[in-house]
């Protein structure tokens, strides 16, 4: 019980101080019990569904964050989540609305509270958008873990062994995910279809800026480290998890319209859900958790992958939030049963990193 106190204590006091400004909401937006009781529902629904898509989002941030340094691992910690919890859950569909219609800020804000279906269509109709750079940038999180010739630890060994070899194609993953790209466009009326091409190619674009900053700063770290200097930069991995971030969240904020379509009950349920996201990514670097269960990240990677190929065919079908949630925890619970057994049956195995 310390231990739940210890990393969710702060999460439970923020779930209910975001309840009690839904209560406040509800009464003075319906003035009725049940109203109020009916828009609290919708709040704890949202932020129970952005918990179950998110563990993944959680454990690869513990992945990232266990190789950076203890500042810049409280800087994301802080400074990570709120942006997440106030620029993707607040500002980003603002911003939707504000660019698809031509509109100023407060002319945007006042749509949303007075206008909420209307604010609803607006932000449904950038899905193609969305779904283009969100799950290119996604798929590409992915493949790069699995397209690793010195990746050692395999939870799929057969297909896990043949994708490390195959990485020795340069620019495999990138080659792959043009194609998967092109055969959904093509599917798509041609309007939609130059739209999920281009925000494709913008979310390729973005995963390999990130990566390259990334690089430089990390080469920049190694010529400090040689000439003896103290290295505590971890900019790269901020700008890496943050983006990373933001594009889990593109779909739960897509998907939370076929819930409500008020802003503000929105952005309390999934800013509920990005908090505990965050006590859970605390949790697993501080306990070691992808040291002692070898395959979780693995698990991670694959619903990545999953989650961002589910989101670049949303372009081109319906797919239900319960289905992405149940495929991204079906994969993790998977890999931790795995990970169970790996260490009951080889119980002297040392610790690993996952990371290969």
């Amino acid at each position: 019980m310390s231990t739940f106190r210890q990393y969710y204590g702060f999460s439970l006091v923020f779930t209910i101080i975001c309840l009690a400004l839904g209560a406040w909401y509800g009464w003075s937006s319906t003035g009725s019990l049940g109203g109020t009781l009916s828009m609290l529902w919708i709040i704890a629904v949202l932020s129970v569904l952005e918990i179950s898509l998110s563990f993944d989002n959680a454990v690869v941030n513990a992945s990232v964050l266990k190789g950076m340094d203890k500042v810049w691992q409280r800087r994301f910690l802080t400074w990570g989540i709120a942006f997440a919890v106030f620029g993707m859950r607040v500002v980003f569909p603002l911003a939707i609305v504000a660019i698809a219609a031509g509109l100023g800020p407060v002319e945007t804000i006042d749509l949303s509270l007075n206008d909420p279906a209307e604010y609803e269509r607006i932000v449904s109709s950038a899905h193609v958008g969305i779904a283009g750079f969100g799950g290119a940038f996604l798929a590409m999180v992915g493949l790069k873990f699995f397209f690793d010739p010195n990746k050692d630890i395999h939870w799929i060994r057969r297909i896990e062994e043949w994708l490390s070899k195959f990485a020795a194609l340069p620019a495999a993953e990138i080659a792959i995910l043009l194609l998967v790209i092109w055969g959904i466009s093509s599917t798509l009326p041609d309007a939609e279809a130059l739209t999920f091409v281009i925000a494709g190619i913008l979310g390729l674009v973005t995963f390999i800026a990130v990566e390259g900053i990334n690089t430089i700063l990390e080469l920049h770290e190694e010529k400090q480290r040689l000439a003896g200097a103290v290295v505590k930069s971890g900019l790269g991995g901020f700008l890496y998890l943050n983006v990373l971030d933001a594009s889990f969240s593109f779909d739960g904020v897509i998907g939370a319209f076929a819930l409500s379509n008020n802003m503000i009950v929105i952005a309390l349920g999934l800013s509920i859900g990005a908090m505990f996201v965050r006590s859970m990514t605390i949790h697993l670097v501080e306990k070691g958790t992808l040291a002692q269960y070898r395959f979780l990240e693995n698990g991670a990677f694959w619903a990545i992958i999953a989650l961002g190929g589910i989101m670049l065919f949303s372009a081109r079908f319906h797919i239900p939030e319960t289905i992405t949630g149940l495929i991204g925890a079906i994969l993790i619970g998977l890999s931790l049963w795995w990970s169970v057994r790996f260490n009951k049956r080889n119980p002297d195995a040392p610790d690993l990193n996952p990371h290969g």
